[in-house]
């Protein structure tokens, strides 16, 4: 395990298993957000915790901050439901475990938590972030999320046509929770032509609401689309995927897309861009860090998440001028950074 510390503990008065997963704090203290989900088995659950902790090494490291990556799991029973007081209780053991790394991680809101649950995890530690702004915090992140996809977007539609206009471009959106509702609006504000899904039949109003085609969550990854933005749970593009895509790119601020490495020099032989996820979604770890944890302001919190778009064209050059994938630039780049920082430490 290339990680620095995993744990599972069950929380005292819910019951549940919390696992939170520290993969580097060779730049500073890990951040990572905590994902509240149902999952087969509890290695499952483990398993996502330790590769979305490694993505925000690589997040953090590649958007040029000085934090490590963390990321935290509540594993949910299959088909369970959690009421008010339930969930008081889930996070008030969560706000425990974090409190046991002493700040050496600290937390915010993901999929399945919100800042609300922030806010209950507060009572226990000071180490979480981006409550609601009622209570003097910083609010949910999925909007610079949202406002870095969409950078990220219109750099490679400009990487691919000369233009970042979205005017009359084929984007299909899959998943719309928080963030990838905000992005699918903010398309539509573009201009963009969106197909949309998400597993969530109750989504479909949005759909209506931007004027977007619906299609069925089975079949949206293989319609034909110029731009294919994942915006769901990770782990879309596999082998067999990439042979049946119809798109110029793949380009949206889900976490870990790639089922393994390989799976982006397979998209390069077919001729479509896959722009690094890591590079994309920074806009929620850029959120929490200069505005909940640096004191910065939102204006510029803003700014420097769209500047994901620049730092992405930089990337697609140079994968050009190098005869390599984007993939492969961005991952040197971060990991470079993360080793000289261990160095600097030993």
């Amino acid at each position: 395990m290339r990680h620095e510390q995993a744990t599972i503990r069950t929380g005292r008065r819910s019951g549940l298993p919390i696992i939170i997963a520290v993969h580097s704090t060779a730049l500073g203290d890990a951040v990572g957000g905590c994902r509240m989900h149902s999952y087969p088995h509890l290695f499952d659950g483990l398993a996502d915790a330790l590769a979305l902790s490694e993505a925000m090494t690589l997040k953090c490291a590649a958007a040029g901050l000085d934090f490590g990556g963390g990321k935290s799991v509540i594993v949910l029973p299959p088909g369970g439901t959690i009421t008010g007081e339930e969930r008081r209780r889930i996070f008030l053991d969560f706000g425990d475990a974090v409190e046991a790394f002493g700040g050496r991680y600290r937390a915010a809101e993901d999929a399945g938590t919100t800042a609300a649950d922030m806010a209950v995890a507060r009572e226990r530690t000071a180490h979480v972030h981006c409550l609601p702004e009622r209570l003097g915090g910083s609010g949910e992140p999925s909007e610079l999320t949202a406002l870095g996809a969409l950078a990220a977007i219109e750099a490679v539609w400009q990487h691919i046509a000369g233009t970042p206009s979205l005017a009359g471009r084929r984007v299909t959106v899959i998943g719309l929770g928080q963030v990838g509702s905000r992005l699918a609006r903010c398309l539509a504000e573009a201009g963009a032509e969106l197909t949309v899904t998400d597993i969530d039949l109750d989504r479909k109003d949005l759909a209506t609401e931007v004027g977007a085609r619906w299609v069925d969550p089975a079949t949206a990854a293989t319609t034909e689309t110029d731009l294919l933005v994942p915006a769901a749970l990770g782990g879309l593009l596999s082998h067999d995927l990439v042979t049946r895509l119809r798109c110029a790119a793949v380009v949206g601020p889900a976490n870990n897309q790639l089922t393994d490495d390989a799976v982006a020099d397979e998209l390069a032989a077919r001729g479509i861009i896959w722009a690094p996820d890591f590079i994309v979604n920074a806009g929620g770890v850029i959120h929490g860090v200069l505005m909940d944890i640096a004191g910065g302001t939102r204006t510029e919190a803003r700014t420097a998440a769209r500047a994901i778009g620049p730092r992405l064209a930089g990337i697609l050059r140079q994968a050009d001028l190098s005869v390599t994938t984007p993939h492969a630039v961005a991952l040197e780049a971060a990991r470079g950074r993360v080793a000289a920082a261990a160095r600097r430490t030993d």
